[in-house]
């Protein structure tokens, strides 16, 4: 019988795709808002309340560690617990925290709740990322991946008109934090209106969950299954071109906790694990690094607060058509051609960004690093998932996370000290090199264009 898990990858893209991905993608734009909102805040706050560079350096820095703990958290509960339960749980959690941050009136409360933040957002990309793709037809699923993750430009252009317009205001940052609560109540939607992975639950043996909502996505589709149609023998199989559920590969032994993650360097998975880690280490520490501390960074080269939110806005709206061009590289030149194509662009951009003097060379570059670094973010968001079989998916997405959100952790800290060191061209210059880093180690990855996300044939590297 032809697995459930292998019938939605052969189905065609259905408006019950869209809703889900469009569902996903809304709490995924929120995520970036509060990410991109703390940039803003940070460049007001170190005004209103006469912070010290250090201070907002881990006004940022305090976040990431809770994104790291979280990343590496959210992706083992999601394999125990279920994609949906931990998206909408995490949802919850930063959504909470962000709006009480508005009543905060010193630094220390505001580092204990953008740590919580932080554990929300780190448990809810990867989760999110992985829930799509077990979604997704396989011949498309890494342009929806991209899809999803252009939801983040949707967010962090939200983030930016709210810093344009409102941070400014006496003590705007306070309701652009009320703003950001906004992800507590989405939370419900997600819980209720979204269903459940059916390869996460074909995987926990919950198989006829699994098969009503694959049943629920074929008529969306105009089709209708029929055990009876279905080959009886491998042989007929093989004759029919048709591959049974018992001939599938085995997955990895199952585990938990520490168990599932020593899954992911059994042989076969170690070298792919490697590579993504160095791959995901480098571009969050350049990402963060860069986005982050640009509109301190303006300031401190002595522009108005309000130009250099104008510039950021500016800057940010180049991320959308990053995204596209991404989305439709990535099923023509595969995954890692456009993985390495965008991130040798964001390195050459970061080089032109840090020696720009002019307003216009720092929009322009500032435009181009915009594109080629998020149109990477959404080829890297497509890659994750791919490389790992269902029982430790979203453990292995949520770990590579995890591990870049230690160089998020150490960025904004860094900034600080290159800053006084050598200024914004020996920073990007630094930035510049993580990415040709990264596009290095996407080398030993496999190009999963294509295959079906549990055949592990054409995964090893």
């Amino acid at each position: 019988m032809t697995s459930p898990s292998r019938r939605m990858d052969d189905l065609p893209f259905t408006r019950k795709h869209l809703r889900l991905l469009t569902g996903s993608g809304v709490g995924w734009a929120l995520d970036a808002m509060d990410v991109g909102l703390i940039s803003f805040i940070i460049a007001a706050l170190a005004v209103e309340w006469d912070l010290t560079r250090t201070e907002t350096s881990w006004i940022a820095s305090v976040g990431f560690i809770g994104m790291a703990i979280g990343a590496s958290l959210g992706g083992l509960l999601a394999d125990r617990l279920g994609r949906r339960q931990v998206f909408a749980l995490t949802l919850l959690v930063y959504g909470i925290a962000t709006g009480a941050s508005a009543l905060v009136g010193g630094v220390a409360a505001l580092l204990v709740l953008r740590f919580l933040v932080g554990l929300g957002l780190g448990s809810e990309l990867p989760v999110a990322s992985t829930y799509v793709s077990e979604f997704a037809p396989s011949r498309i699923r890494g342009r929806l991946v991209v899809i999803l993750e252009a939801f983040w430009a949707v967010g962090w252009t939200a983030a930016a008109v709210i810093g344009y317009f409102v941070v400014p205001l006496d003590e705007g940052w306070r309701w652009a934090f009320a703003i950001g609560a906004v992800p507590a109540v989405y939370a419900i939607v997600v819980r209720w209106a979204l269903p459940e992975s059916p390869r996460f639950l074909e995987n926990k043996g919950r198989i006829a969950e699994a098969e009503a909502i694959v049943r629920d996505f074929e008529r969306a589709a105009g089709r209708t299954h029929d055990p009876r149609a279905e080959p009886r023998t491998r042989g007929e199989a093989a004759e029919r071109g048709v591959e049974r559920a018992d001939t599938q590969p085995a997955a990895p032994k199952k585990g938990r906790g520490l168990a599932a993650v020593a899954q992911l360097w059994v042989p076969g998975m170690r070298r792919r694990t490697a590579a993504l880690w160095v791959v995901w280490f480098c571009v969050n520490f350049s990402y963060y690094g860069a986005f982050i501390w640009i509109p301190s960074i303006l300031v401190a080269q002595g522009y108005e607060l309000v130009a250099s939110f104008g510039f950021t806005l500016i800057i940010t709206l180049a991320q959308l058509p990053g995204y596209a061009a991404a989305a439709w590289l990535i099923e023509v030149w595969g995954r890692r051609a456009t993985l390495s194509v965008f991130l040798i662009g964001s390195a050459v951009s970061a080089l032109c960004f840090g020696n720009a003097g002019e307003e216009w060379q720092i929009i322009a570059a500032g435009m181009a690093l915009s594109f080629f670094n998020l149109g990477a973010w959404g080829a890297l968001y497509a890659v994750s998932p791919e490389l790992y079989p269902t029982s430790v998916r979203a453990t292995g997405a949520g770990w590579a996370a995890g591990v870049g959100r230690i160089a998020s952790i150490v960025a904004p800290l860094f900034v600080a000290w290159a800053l006084d060191l050598g200024g914004a061209a020996l920073l990007f210059a630094v930035f510049s090199a993580f990415f040709v880093i990264a596009a290095l180690a996407v080398i030993p990855l496999a190009d999963r264009k294509g295959v079906p996300l549990d055949d592990e044939r054409s995964a090893h590297v």
